[in-house]
């Protein structure tokens, strides 16, 4: 691939931004008020979320810089652990880790779509929204990168908008808002700790430039300036946009809803303006859906080249795209959409997804590091409380979501049997 080829750290950054900004910013606050409600907390966890995720940025900066391939976690947990972690990872991305969260997205999209004409925005219209994006993903890098930046621009100009309306419009009547110093004991329960899941789900997306290094220009510069200043700008969007969900609806409202933000903006405009806004997150949805498709296909492609069971998608075309990876990641991620219900893939999801992010931090320590790569700050500091607030967080979860947290493990095991399966397979 030539120079002329490949991104530069805005298109990076876009797909980081792209990636972070989906449905969880949008529908996870109705869940974390069901045990939750003191503003203060709200707010601590996605604070948390944000600096649990840029801790992850320097992280996955320093891995990236280190390495010349493609691939992300796969390319680090191979190498610097073991190949057999590497390959559950690269299975657990295919089955659930970029596909689980394409099919949260185009279940959100109809969810929001629905009010428009329920007969047409159903699953079957989510099929065709993954179809068409992976078609557009099948030709160059160059057009990927325009299309993202273009989306990607849409998308934060559609947040800001909602976050500049909520701080200028007086609260409603009736609202979320607790200032009381209830969060101290809110801190301590296990709810808590569930709800800091969510919120990391919400924040997935921050390592999405580490996994095409051999995409970006002088990736030893611009990675590292991608996944940080993307995380980092994300991260204060994110905090700002639900203290303007709590402001304009009541804990009755959002509680265990998905349609947060619709909520909140009905309330505030009403409910022909507020479907308005419903039809735009809709739309900034695409951006997510196509940057999982982008990203995911290169971790599928890169573990087919080293094993025999997938050794037919590791084709690409002429532009360098790994076009049967991504067609397969898509034909995944339409089964998802199709059998899955949201709450439920959400959360196996985003438990064995923070299960194998906490692994790639820890690969770090078995780095030996080359000239000229990028260098975590505060390390290992910043890595070992990553792990402990991560080991903390999935251990609450298998507590009190033993259920979904089993169907995590279930795909843990069965990519280490198909692992076995490709060793043997001639």
């Amino acid at each position: 691939m030539t120079r002329k080829q490949k991104i530069g750290w805005k298109t990076a950054a876009a797909l980081v931004i792209s990636s972070m900004i989906g449905t969880g910013v949008f529908t996870s606050l109705g869940f974390q008020l069901v045990d939750i409600q003191n503003t203060w907390s709200i707010v601590l966890i996605w604070v948390l979320g944000g600096v649990f995720a840029l801790i992850g940025a320097f992280t996955y900066a320093e891995l990236g810089t280190n390495f010349d391939e493609s691939g992300g976690d796969y390319i680090f947990l191979s190498k610097l652990i073991h190949p057999l972690v590497g390959y559950v990872y690269a299975w657990i991305s295919l089955t659930v880790g970029f596909t689980a969260p394409i099919a949260i997205s185009v279940m959100a999209m109809k969810s929001y779509l629905s009010p428009i004409n329920p007969s047409l925005f159903n699953d079957w219209f989510g099929v065709a929204v993954i179809l068409i994006l992976a078609a557009m993903h099948s030709f160059s890098i160059g057009q990927s990168g325009k299309f993202h930046n273009i989306s990607t621009v849409i998308k934060i100009g559609f947040l800001l908008l909602l976050i500049i309306l909520g701080f200028a419009y007086i609260p409603v009547q009736e609202n979320a808002l607790d200032l009381g110093g209830s969060w101290q004991e809110e801190i301590l329960l296990p709810g808590f700790a569930v709800s800091l899941l969510y919120v990391t789900y919400a924040y997935t997306g921050w390592n999405a430039a580490a996994y095409i290094v051999d995409e970006i220009k002088d990736v030893r510069r611009n990675l590292p300036k991608a996944l940080i200043i993307g995380t980092a700008f994300v991260t204060i969007l994110f905090v700002l946009i639900q203290v303007v969900f709590l402001k304009h609806a009541s804990v009755e409202q959002l509680s265990g809803n998905v349609e947060v933000a619709f909520i909140a903006f009905k309330n505030l405009f009403g409910s022909e303006r507020g479907n308005w806004v419903s039809y735009f997150i809709a739309l900034q949805l695409i951006a997510t859906i196509s940057g999982y498709l982008w990203i995911g296909s290169r971790v599928t492609f890169a573990m087919s080249k080293d094993h025999s069971l997938w050794r037919k998608l590791a084709v690409k075309n002429t532009n360098g795209i790994p076009v049967r990876a991504l067609w397969f990641q898509a034909g995944v991620s339409i089964l998802l959409t199709l059998t899955g219900t949201f709450e439920e893939v959400l959360l196996y999801a985003s438990f064995v997804l923070q299960l194998m992010g906490t692994l790639t931090v820890a690969s770090i320590f078995w780095l030996k590091g080359r000239k000229g790569a990028y260098k975590s700050p505060f390390k290992p500091l910043l890595q070992i409380t990553f792990i402990l607030f991560s080991v903390w967080i999935l251990g609450y979860m298998l507590f009190e979501r033993p259920k979904e947290s089993a169907i995590g493990l279930l795909f843990v095991a069965t990519g280490i049997g198909t692992y076995f399966m490709s060793k043997r397979k001639v």
